[in-house]
């Protein structure tokens, strides 16, 4: 039913930039998370899933348990709807009250600031762990495996944070089982 005679009230945060994380200069998809998370008009909450539980319950588990953890960690009453960047939604999303975008972070506006807003957080626990583990040259690479990251591992073996799962390190790890702490 319409309002025909009740104020109609309108909220507007205004982000000029946000689109698709991956192709947001670093310094830029910085700045628009220190505006979103100044902004009274935007909750959120982030799950991070740590490396060992990937490697046990694989990266797709991983990333619809961290969905849900996130959800779950919202201060407000769950969501009416739950947009999921991706062509699958977790199990405990109900198909109803979600849809899954694929490209998301490219075609919504809801989704590429959620995918700024995980990006950043993703970075800064990298520069965390570039301080406890300086070789491995985690602040720069982010832990995508470049060139310098493979040389480092190949040179100094993982460290906690590596997914063993990862092919690779897999490989290695049979050849020498130890890794840092």
């Amino acid at each position: 039913m319409k309002r025909v005679g009740a104020p109609w009230p309108a909220r507007l945060l205004q982000l000029h930039g946000v689109s698709d994380s991956k192709k947001i200069p670093e310094a830029r998809r910085l700045q628009l998370f220190k505006e979103l998370v100044a902004s009274n008009q935007l909750v959120y909450a982030t799950c991070i899933v740590d490396s060992r539980t990937i490697d046990e319950i694989n990266i797709l588990q991983a990333t619809f348990k961290a969905m849900e953890g996130a959800v779950a960690g919202l201060p407000l009453p769950v969501p009416d709807f739950t947009l999921v960047d991706g062509n699958m939604l977790p199990k405990a999303f109900h198909p109803e009250k979600s849809m899954a975008i694929v490209a998301g972070d490219a075609t919504c506006m809801s989704i590429s600031v959620a995918s700024i807003i995980a990006k950043v957080t993703r970075d800064n626990l990298m520069f965390e762990y570039d301080r406890r583990w300086p070789d491995y040259g985690f602040a720069k690479h982010k832990g995508y495996p470049t060139r310098e990251h493979i040389c480092a591992i190949n040179r100094l073996g993982p460290c906690e944070i590596h997914r063993m799962s990862y092919a690779p390190l897999q490989k290695q790890a049979s050849e020498s089982p130890e890794y840092i702490e």
